[in-house]
């Protein structure tokens, strides 16, 4: 099974949707509820209607074994106390997941529909855009998500209706809001004015990341309000893109008084080529001590238990900044 999502499902968690278009759809109801999620009075109590990308979909209405090929929706069940029973391999490496899928199938990167079958799975999640989707309708219910389309917040409750798992997902959203409620004012009181920059190398020089596209971007951005400089404001946050490309010599244009970096997961580029440069070492923020490396591997997630280990190292860390 190969994903088709490109560049987007490279980047990470929340970027654009893939269209599916194509899909055979002999699963899909032929009825769409206006409504996101409903009960489905027509059967067996035991069983819901989902308003998911592939359609209205007939779901257990308390799966127990759930197939997660998404890799960055993992999080979500696992917040919700729903542990799958087979994921895919970039979810065993979130390091921030670490210790939540003990006993829980590595299902790879590319795995068969057999080797799902052997899981005998109650549903299966996967993206809009997945090949071979209709051959997983063959082994179980299957709820393709449309990457990136919701915030982290609402993709929180729809994946509580999907579970049977509503109030956890709401308990969670409102203990996450209060904790940003709390935090949000100190930061911006230590900050004042002071630009932030996400910025990851790579072979053709950098990734400038905003507000939707993991990095801690939701978290800078988005909840406690901070501020790109201008040209990076304007590229990767205003267009609503999340993410702009530029070469190594626009760097200084778009680095704010304290960077958030790591190696582009990407591919295997040297990062040295822009962390040794002149460039790079002249930049301010660097020659302060306000530069912060991110993980590669588990920070690219934007899903809740990453969430959560991001708030703390990144307000920690902007609280660390002294003018």
């Amino acid at each position: 099974m190969v994903l088709t999502l490109g560049l987007a499902m490279l980047m990470g968690a929340c970027g654009q949707s893939a269209s599916h278009a194509g899909y055979s759809g002999d699963e899909q109801l032929s009825e769409t509820s206006a409504a996101a999620f409903s009960s489905d009075t027509s059967s067996s109590a035991e069983t819901v209607i989902f308003h998911a990308g592939n359609g209205d979909i007939k779901v257990p209405k308390q799966p127990k074994r759930i197939v997660d090929l998404t890799d960055f929706y993992t999080g979500y069940f696992l917040a919700l106390g729903v542990q799958p029973v087979g994921v895919s391999t970039g979810a065993i490496e979130n390091p921030y997941l670490k210790g939540k899928l003990d006993g829980v199938e590595d299902i790879g990167t590319d795995p068969s529909p057999e080797k799902i079958l052997e899981l005998n799975p109650d549903l299966i999640i996967t993206y809009s855009g997945t090949e071979g989707i209709d051959k997983l309708e063959q082994i179980a219910p299957v709820v393709a998500i449309d990457f990136g389309k919701k915030n982290y917040k609402d993709q929180m409750i729809d994946f509580g209706k999907l579970t049977g798992k509503e109030e956890e997902a709401k308990a969670w959203v409102d203990q996450w809001n209060q904790k940003i409620n709390d935090l949000k004012p100190k930061v911006q009181a230590a900050l004042g004015d002071k630009t932030v920059s996400i910025l990851n190398p790579y072979a053709k020089g950098l990734f400038v990341f905003g507000h939707n596209y993991g990095r801690g971007g939701e978290i800078i951005y988005d909840e406690f309000g901070l501020k790109a400089p201008p040209e990076a404001q304007k590229a990767a946050i205003d267009s609503g893109t999340g993410w702009a490309s530029i070469s190594i010599e626009k760097l200084p244009e778009f680095s704010g008084d304290i960077i958030f970096t790591c190696p582009w997961s990407g591919d295997t580029t040297d990062p040295k080529i822009v962390y040794d440069s002149a460039i790079w070492k002249g930049l301010p923020a660097v020659k302060n001590g306000h530069v912060f490396q991110l993980n590669p591997k588990g920070d690219t997630y934007n899903d809740p238990v990453t969430l959560e280990a991001q708030l703390n190292f990144i307000t920690d860390s902007l609280l660390s900044v002294t003018s």
